[in-house]
């Protein structure tokens, strides 16, 4: 008697292979921050932390801000623990000195150290805790008052994709298929606008304006909001998305414009894997991910003739300098300024190179005596 065996189910792809998967518990991604538990005794490093990112949110610090400050300063908090040093008044400048240089030397599980950004964060966000500390009489002098910072290097972005990658990254995903549709259709958002991965996801479909081609970024870094253009071809392909892919992803009432298999929002870190995918399979010989798209958006409008200033509030830049960073590797404009303004440049052309026969002939003739 043969054994019952299930049948096979076939292979999937694409909104198939979500269709499939639709029935499986779905896993919150990407929420907020945990609840702050009240956890430890008043007056410790630990019981004030709770107070402290309470301080945060009614002080109206995003939830993002709040979560990254909560995970960098309970590892500050396990590392004093593990030297008994739970109470504020033990910590001194020695003890913060000591995690800075710890800090330095951990490497991450691919072996390269933290990024000076990144340990500037978390000694920036050490130096508030402390202050805030001092300011509600827990310790009577900060200990991280004089602790430097590390200082940060000026390195450039990678160079943009040139259009030629560009649009063989916007041409990677199948359009015949819903997921596809979608992909493209936050493909040509991303390099239309500049917009953050993050400001990507949170959209809702009434901050398309499509007869002014605008969108509206609600909330951006910093809790601002702000408009930015949309290209044509941006705005065609969320019409397409809109008619075709959307009304099959939706699982009920929802005004978030990209949705997943699971008829909800995306996850930053998903979104950003897979547009990873998407350069990496593109075959452009480059690696990155939604930054790069971002950058070759400033970067090709600086290209073309864009004021720094206009690119700095589609960007949403604080800082002018902070878009000259994004800016600097355009080396166009360069190039072009080089060759009207070098010396060099203006020099009478080199004489032609002779051609391989006639190379040969010289080669072989016989050797002339020198003119007297």
């Amino acid at each position: 008697m043969e054994e019952h065996r299930k049948p096979r189910k076939p292979p999937h792809k694409g909104y198939q292979t979500a269709r499939h998967i639709r029935h499986r518990a779905k896993e919150k991604r990407g929420g907020l921050p945990p609840e702050w538990e009240p956890a430890g005794t008043p007056g410790t490093l630990e019981g004030e932390l709770t107070r402290y990112l309470q301080n945060l949110d009614v002080r109206n610090y995003s939830k993002s801000s709040i979560n990254g400050t909560r995970q960098k300063l309970r590892d500050f908090i396990a590392w004093t623990a593990a030297r008994e040093l739970t109470d504020p008044k033990e910590i001194t400048m020695a003890v913060l000195e000591a995690y800075q240089r710890e800090i330095h030397r951990h490497r991450k599980a691919n072996g390269k150290p933290l990024t000076a950004t990144t340990q500037r964060g978390y000694i920036t966000i050490i130096k508030l805790y402390f202050a805030w500390m001092t300011r509600r009489g827990i310790i009577t002098a900060n200990p991280a008052s004089e602790l430097e910072l590390p200082r940060l290097e000026k390195r450039l972005h990678d160079e943009a994709l040139a259009i030629g990658q560009i649009d063989a990254v916007l041409n990677l995903p199948d359009v015949t298929d819903p997921l596809g549709l979608r992909d493209r259709a936050m493909l040509e958002v991303f390099y239309s606008t500049g917009v953050r991965r993050a400001e990507l996801v949170h959209l809702e479909i009434t901050d398309i304006n499509h007869e002014r081609g605008t969108l509206r970024v609600r909330q951006g870094k910093g809790k601002k909001d702000r408009v930015v253009p949309i290209g044509r071809d941006a705005l065609e392909w969320i019409t397409r998305y809109l008619d075709q892919a959307r009304p099959r992803l939706a699982l009920g009432p929802s005004a978030i414009l990209f949705l997943t298999s699971y008829g909800e929002g995306f996850n930053p870190d998903t979104l950003s894997r897979m547009v990873s995918k998407f350069i990496k399979n593109a075959d452009i010989g480059r690696a990155g991910s939604c930054h790069l798209i971002r950058h070759t958006c400033a970067t090709h409008m600086l290209e073309g003739g864009a004021d720094i200033r206009y690119i700095q509030a589609i960007l949403g830049h604080e800082s002018l300098e902070t878009t000259a960073i994004y800016t600097k590797t355009s080396i166009t404009k360069l190039k072009e300024i080089h060759a009207k303004s070098h010396p060099a440049e203006k020099r009478r052309p080199l004489p032609e190179r002779p051609s391989q026969d006639n190379a040969q002939d010289a080669e072989n003739a016989p050797d002339q005596p020198p003119h007297p």
